[in-house]
């Protein structure tokens, strides 16, 4: 049976160059560490959906010259592809397409900003990507996606998107339907890229945040913000 492949989108982790809509509240050191954590985390989940035997986990990384800090992030039993140049959606397309040529049954791409992404949304995109072609999203709830399925690459899906806005989604959607593409939605979850997703993923670790306490363990960026706050609780050193 052809494996599924799932991809975590990412840039390998580096300081002044991760997660920089993090800054502030973070240090660019810490947006860096963060972003190691999500994939590290987000990695974790897709290895053990992978346990389940139909499915390949990847990550579309950029930039090259950077696998062996990558590397370190990911379960030994992860793939590595690089992006090429061009805008977001020709990335994102000729990595879908990187996948399918690999000999995929079909490809998701996920993003690498959501580390408690839960198993069962990845579970259920798989279980849709392989049954015809379609579309699958799960809408994230800035307005983007937090992953696209596809069996078979639709340029059209990627062109004249707006990217990193409130309309990618909605404009995903009326792409689609140009197309004459099925769009299958699986539950959507949220991102982790500015000041406010970031206290909601504090919230969401804390139990507060009710609407997605199905969220999976992320044991590494819960350490991480762990951490943090223990480090600013701390009282500052007046010796002189």
């Amino acid at each position: 049976m052809s494996t599924v492949a799932v991809a975590i989108v990412c840039k390998t982790p580096m300081p002044g160059r991760s997660k920089t809509r993090l800054s502030p509240p973070l240090r660019p050191e810490e947006c860096a560490a963060i972003s190691a954590c999500f994939i590290q985390d987000l990695s974790r989940t897709i290895g053990d959906l992978a346990a389940d035997g139909d499915v390949t986990g990847y990550a579309v990384y950029t930039p090259s010259g950077s696998e062996t800090v990558l590397r370190r992030l990911l379960p030994t039993s992860f793939k590595i592809v690089p992006q090429f140049d061009g805008d977001f959606g020709e990335r994102l397309l000729q990595g879908t397409a990187d996948l399918l040529d690999a000999g995929h049954q079909g490809a998701i791409l996920v993003n690498s900003d959501s580390p408690t992404l839960p198993r069962s949304i990845l579970r259920a995109a798989v279980d849709a990507v392989r049954r015809e072609d379609r579309v699958v999203l799960s809408p994230a709830f800035d307005g983007g996606y937090t992953l696209i399925g596809l069996s078979k690459p639709h340029v059209r899906l990627f062109e004249d998107i707006p990217w990193s806005t409130s309309s990618v989604y909605r404009l995903t959607q009326e792409r689609a339907r140009e197309t004459g593409l099925r769009v299958v939605n699986v539950p959507g979850w949220y991102d982790v890229d500015d000041a406010t997703s970031l206290r909601m993923l504090e919230d969401e670790f804390s139990g507060r945040l009710l609407d997605f306490a199905d969220g999976t363990e992320a044991p590494h960026t819960r350490q991480f913000l762990t951490a943090r706050t223990a480090a600013l609780a701390e009282p500052a050193d007046m010796t002189l």
